[in-house]
């Protein structure tokens, strides 16, 4: 049994600022199920936390409406959950997501990582956007720098900031299972949040073995080149902060590349990104 906790950050002011709450749900299973997708585990059952300070029926119906249909997509049972109404705590308006997630995967199935050795291949499946994390710096480089409003177009930018920012956290459970379900020995999964790619590859490496990103080889979100013009971010900032464009990461043999790329050609692209080489469990950049 493998479970794990976690919640969508400032995400929610986005929607709020949007008057747009029926994705935010969507949101939080995508974040916990991710986090334990990495070991292998197959996500089964899943709690909420909502937490405000009145609460407003018609809100917390259209996030929990977004949580079920997401449920529903991926076979994830939605047992139960808590609101909490507290005025001195939260500001008018604002909302507190949390999610428990419980999966299952045998223990000799566990994907911890330990078998990564130099010369296998880094493999990066897109995101759709920020998903989860880097708010409080993309809302400042929007609002505070940029002086934008959710409802403001950019010519960079599909769609408006507001629903750029809150384009939904996309869940990998389909696509990592359909590695997994087929055989393919993936020898490491990370899931790329908060710290990017610089801090979350290595936590997933064995003692002995580094990791070496080439940060051309998949095209880069048209919103992060946004921000960082805005506030002239320095490059290594922008990886630290943000996902750039990955949202997940596995690490195979050479061998079993292009069979990961024919079973997932029909969900997503997957990009090789990089490989593994000898060094200190720490990321080069090239």
């Amino acid at each position: 049994m493998v479970q794990s906790i976690d919640g969508v950050g400032t995400k929610t002011i986005i929607a709020r600022k949007l008057k747009k709450f029926d994705t935010i749900g969507v949101d939080l299973l995508s974040a916990c199920s991710n986090d334990i997708l990495v070991m292998g585990a197959r996500p089964l059952t899943f709690l909420d936390y909502i937490a405000n300070d009145r609460l407003k029926p018609e809100v917390i119906e259209k996030i929990v409406s977004g949580m079920v249909i997401a449920c529903k997509d991926l076979g994830v049972s939605l047992v139960g959950g808590e609101t909490a109404e507290m005025p001195d705590t939260y500001l008018p308006g604002e909302h507190d997501l949390v999610g428990v997630i419980t999966g299952l995967v045998d223990k000799e199935k566990i994907i911890t990582g330990e078998k990564i050795s130099p010369g296998d291949v880094v493999l990066g499946l897109p995101s759709s956007g920020l998903h989860t994390n880097g708010y409080s710096l993309a809302r400042k480089l929007f609002f505070e720098i940029g002086e934008y409003d959710v409802n403001d177009t950019i010519p960079k930018l599909e769609k408006s900031v507001g629903l750029t920012l809150l384009e939904p956290h996309i869940n990998y459970t389909n696509h990592v299972f359909a590695l997994l379900d087929t055989g393919i020995d993936v020898k490491g999964i990370a899931h790329i949040t908060g710290g990017g790619l610089i801090e979350n590859i290595p936590r997933i490496l064995p003692n002995g073995v580094g990791v070496d990103i080439q940060k051309t080889s998949w095209p880069v979100l048209p919103v992060f080149d946004v921000m960082q013009s805005l506030g002239n971010v320095d490059e290594n900032e922008m990886f630290r902060a943000f996902n750039m464009g990955i949202g997940i990461v596995f690490i195979v043999s050479p061998n079993d590349v292009k069979a990961v790329q024919d079973i997932l050609k029909d969900l997503t692209t997957v990009y090789r990104i990089g490989s593994t080489i000898s060094g200190s469990r720490k990321l080069i950049m090239g």
